[in-house]
C-alpha cells in the first residue's frame, strides 16, 4: 500500500487548466482516469487525510504510486480525451459498463458493391448502417421477411451469391420475388444500392413516404382496371404496416430519442437504454456495472454517454437524449454530443407527458435488470463459496459461516418499534426461517437498546432449546418470538396480533427436527456500526455464548465493524464476501420495513368497531355506509342502528356500549377562532 504523500506533486506544479489526469501504480499501469474543469482543484483533492476521503477513492489512492495529467483547451476536448485513455488503457477503477448480453442489431452493408441486411452482433463496422438493438434475432428476421416484399434486397451471404453468379439461377428468393436477383443482373448495381438506401430510410422512420406512394399507385392501377398490380401493391402496403405495427408508437410527436434510465445500489448499476426512432422503440440494450469509483447517478449517465455515443457519428447519435439526471457539466457533454452528430442535441430530463411516462418504463426494466443480474450472481455455487470464504477469512473466522443471520430495526420516528431476523444459509436465503419481533422492553426509540433486547431474546430461546434433550416443558416466562414470519413480504391486510403460541411452545416438526431457534449461526450480522455490534455482543455475553461471531455493517461506507475494534475491516470493492453481506443487510432492511408499515397501517385503520363481538367486516362496512361516519353512528339510538340490513337489537346493543365508551371527552376548540372542530372520522378512530 503506497503513501499518497510519496507521489503527492507539489504546490503550483498543477496548472488550473482543464485537462485529463492518470493515476498509475508501482507496474506504470493506468489504474485511474479523470478529467477536470481545473486540474489543480481535481488533483488536489485526492491528497486530502485519507479518512476524509470515500473508501473506493482511498483505496485507489494508495494503490497508484504515481499521477500525471494532460492539459487542453476546452472542456469537451478533456471530455474526448478522458474516453479516449478508459478505452485504451481499460482502468481497474475507472467505472466499465459491459454487455449482459449480446444483442443482435440488423445491418445492411452500405461498402458493399451490392448491399446485404443481415443480423450482426458484436463491434460495429465501417461503412455498415446499423438498426437496434433488439432483444432477439428472430424479430430482426420476421422484420425483414416483411419488407423484402417491398425492398427486395439481397439477403445472402457471400458464398450464395458467387455461386448464384457462377451458375446463373438465383436463389429461392430471387424466384419468389423477396430478392431483385442482383447475382444474375436483373438489376444493375446502382438500382440495388437505391433499394438498400430506400430500405434504410424506411427503418429509420421516414415510412409515411413510401405507405402513400403505394396506396397511390395501387389506386390509379386499379383504375387502369391493373387488378393483379393493385393486389401486389396493397399487400405490399399491408407488408410495411405490419412491421410498422412490430414496434409499437409509444411517442406521438414522431421524436428521434434515447431515453437513459439507471437502477443503482450500493456496489452495483444497471442502465437500460430504449431506442425511439420516428415515435416507436426501434431498439433496447441493457448494460450492469460494479461501482468501482466514488461516482453518483450524474457520474454513471455520463459514463454511459461516452460509451453509448463514443464511437457513434451521424444520425447513430439522435436529436434528443433524456436522462434521469444530468451529468455534471452538462454544458460540455451537450457540446460533445452536437460535434458527434453535427447538429444540436437536446440533453435533458423529462418533466411531464408522454416522455415522462416512458421514462418510467425504462427505469423499471432497469430496476429488474439489476434484480436478475443480482439473482444469477447469487445463485452461482462457485461465487458463494468465494464469498463465505473471503468472509471467514476477514472476520478470522476458523471456518466459513454457512448460516448467517442478521438483524435490523425498524421504526417511524420512535413508534411501532420492531426488528427483523433474516437466514441466510450457504449463501442463500433461508425464508422460511425468517421471524419478526416487536421492542416489548421498553418505549421510544433506541436502536442500540432493541438491537440487546432482540439479541438476548433470540439466544435466550436458543439456550432453552439447546438444554432440552427430548421432551419439551411449556414455558411460562418470556417468550422471545414475536411469532413466525411470512416466507416473504408481509400481506397488505391488518397484521394479527402476536405474542406467545401454542407453536412457540412446541420446538419440533412431526418428524423431530428441531425448529424455530434451535439452529444456531456461526454468524450474526446487525445493520449498524460499533454501537450496535457492541450490544449485540453484550447480549451474547450475558447469555454465556462465547462461539458464534458478530459484526456490524455500516450502509454509509459499507465498512464492517467487529466488537472491540476501533478501525473497521474493509473489504475490497471487488470481494464476493462484501456483496454477500450487503445482500443480507438489505433483505433484514426490507424484511423488517416491511413489518413496520404493516403495523403502522393497522394502528392507522383501527375502529371503536373492532371491539364489537361478532360483528364482522361487511356488517361494519354496513353500518358506516348508512350512517355515514362513525360520528354519526354514535349519535344514533338503538332503534335506528336496527334499521341497518343484518344489525338485530342484541348486535345495536353491543354497538352503541362500544361507541359510548370510546366517545371523545370534548370538542377541540380552534384557540385563534374561538370556534369548534367538528370530528368528522369516516370510519375510523
Amino acid at each position: 500500500m503506497a503513501d499518497p504523500s510519496s507521489y503527492r506533486p507539489k504546490p503550483g506544479q498543477i496548472p488550473d487548466s482543464p485537462g485529463v489526469y492518470k493515476f498509475r501504480d508501482e507496474h506504470r499501469r493506468v489504474i485511474y482516469v479523470g478529467k477536470a474543469k481545473n486540474l489543480r482543484q481535481r488533483v488536489a483533492n485526492y491528497f486530502q487525510d485519507l479518512a476524509n476521503l470515500h473508501p473506493r477513492t482511498r483505496t485507489m489512492v494508495t494503490t497508484a504510486a504515481s499521477v500525471e495529467w494532460t492539459v487542453v483547451s476546452t472542456e469537451v476536448e478533456a471530455l474526448q480525451l478522458e474516453y479516449s485513455w478508459i478505452k485504451e488503457f481499460d482502468p481497474r477503477f475507472n467505472v466499465k459498463y459491459r454487455d449482459d448480453k449480446s444483442y443482435p442489431y440488423l445491418a445492411v452493408t452500405l461498402n458493399e458493391e451490392f448491399p446485404r441486411v443481415q443480423v450482426m452482433r458484436g463491434a460495429k463496422k465501417k461503412g455498415v448502417r446499423y438498426f437496434g438493438p433488439y432483444g432477439h434475432a428472430w424479430a430482426i428476421r420476421e422484420t425483414v421477411d416483411l419488407m423484402l416484399r417491398v425492398f427486395p434486397v439481397r439477403t445472402c451471404s457471400a458464398g450464395v451469391f458467387k455461386n448464384a453468379a457462377r451458375t446463373g439461377r438465383p436463389c429461392l428468393l430471387g424466384y419468389i420475388g423477396k430478392c431483385s436477383a442482383p447475382c444474375v443482373g436483373r438489376v444493375t448495381p446502382e438500382e440495388h444500392r437505391d433499394l438498400a438506401e430506400d430500405f434504410c430510410d424506411f427503418m429509420a422512420g421516414r415510412t409515411g413516404t413510401y405507405i402513400r406512394r403505394l396506396e397511390k399507385d395501387m389506386m390509379q392501377a386499379a383504375e387502369e382496371m391493373e387488378y393483379e398490380r393493385a393486389a401486389r401493391l396493397r399487400d405490399d402496403a399491408g407488408a410495411l404496416k405490419r412491421a410498422m405495427e412490430k414496434s409499437a408508437v409509444v411517442l406521438a410527436d414522431a421524436t428521434d430519442a434515447d431515453l437513459i434510465a439507471v437502477a443503482e445500489d450500493e456496489l452495483e448499476a444497471a442502465l437500460q437504454i430504449f431506442h425511439v426512432r420516428g415515435g416507436r422503440v426501434r431498439g433496447q440494450r441493457g448494460w450492469v456495472t460494479d461501482k468501482v469509483e466514488a461516482v453518483d447517478t450524474s457520474g454513471l449517465v455520463e459514463h454511459a454517454l461516452q460509451q453509448l455515443y463514443g464511437e457513434e457519428r451521424g444520425d447513430a447519435v439522435p436529436k434528443e437524449v433524456l436522462v434521469p439526471a444530468l451529468p455534471e457539466d452538462t454544458e460540455a457533454v451537450s457540446q460533445w454530443l452536437a460535434e458527434r452528430r453535427g447538429s444540436q442535441v437536446s440533453l435533458r430530463i423529462p418533466q411531464r407527458g408522454d416522455k415522462k411516462d416512458l421514462m418510467a418504463t425504462v427505469q423499471r426494466n432497469a430496476q429488474q435488470a439489476l434484480g436478475l443480474h443480482k439473482t444469477k450472481r447469487a445463485s452461482d455455487l462457485t461465487t458463494r463459496s468465494r464469498a463465505l470464504e473471503e468472509i471467514a477469512e476477514a472476520l478470522g473466522l476458523d471456518t466459513a459461516p454457512l448460516r448467517i443471520e442478521c438483524y435490523d430495526i425498524s421504526h417511524l420516528q420512535g413508534d411501532d418499534v420492531v426488528a427483523s431476523m433474516v437466514v441466510f444459509e450457504d449463501g442463500l436465503a433461508r425464508k422460511s426461517e425468517y421471524r419478526r419481533f416487536q421492542i416489548k422492553g421498553f418505549e421510544g426509540q433506541d436502536d442500540v437498546r432493541s438491537m440487546h433486547e432482540v439479541i438476548g431474546r433470540r439466544f435466550k430461546r436458543y439456550l432453552q432449546e439447546k438444554e432440552r434433550t427430548g421432551e419439551w416443558e411449556e414455558q411460562t416466562g418470556d417468550t422471545p418470538a414475536d411469532g413466525p414470519a411470512a416466507t416473504g413480504p408481509a400481506p397488505s391486510g391488518p397484521v394479527p396480533a402476536v405474542g406467545p403460541t401454542a407453536e412457540d411452545a412446541e420446538p419440533r416438526e412431526d418428524d423431530g427436527r428441531p425448529k424455530r431457534f434451535a439452529y444456531p449461526p456461526q454468524l450474526v450480522v446487525v445493520d449498524g456500526g460499533q454501537p450496535q455490534v457492541a450490544a449485540a455482543r453484550r447480549a451474547l455475553d450475558e447469555l454465556g455464548i462465547d462461539d458464534i461471531a458478530v459484526c456490524g455493517l455500516a450502509k454509509r461506507l459499507e465498512e464492517v465493524w467487529l466488537p472491540d475494534d476501533d478501525d473497521p475491516v474493509v473489504l475490497p470493492r471487488s470481494s464476493e464476501g462484501l456483496y454477500l453481506l450487503q445482500r443480507v443487510r438489505d433483505e433484514a432492511h426490507r424484511f423488517a420495513i416491511t413489518y413496520q408499515r404493516a403495523k403502522r397501517a393497522k394502528r392507522i385503520r383501527t375502529s371503536p368497531l373492532d371491539d364489537v363481538s361478532g360483528l364482522g367486516e361487511t356488517r361494519k362496512q354496513a353500518l358506516i355506509k348508512h350512517f355515514g361516519s362513525v360520528k354519526k353512528l354514535r349519535q344514533a339510538t338503538i332503534d335506528e342502528i336496527c334499521e341497518v340490513p343484518g344489525i338485530g337489537r342484541r348486535t345495536a346493543e353491543s354497538v352503541a356500549a362500544a361507541l359510548a365508551s370510546t366517545a371523545p371527552a370534548a370538542p377541540a376548540v380552534n384557540t385563534a377562532t374561538g370556534e369548534i372542530i367538528e370530528e368528522d372520522d369516516g370510519g375510523s378512530s
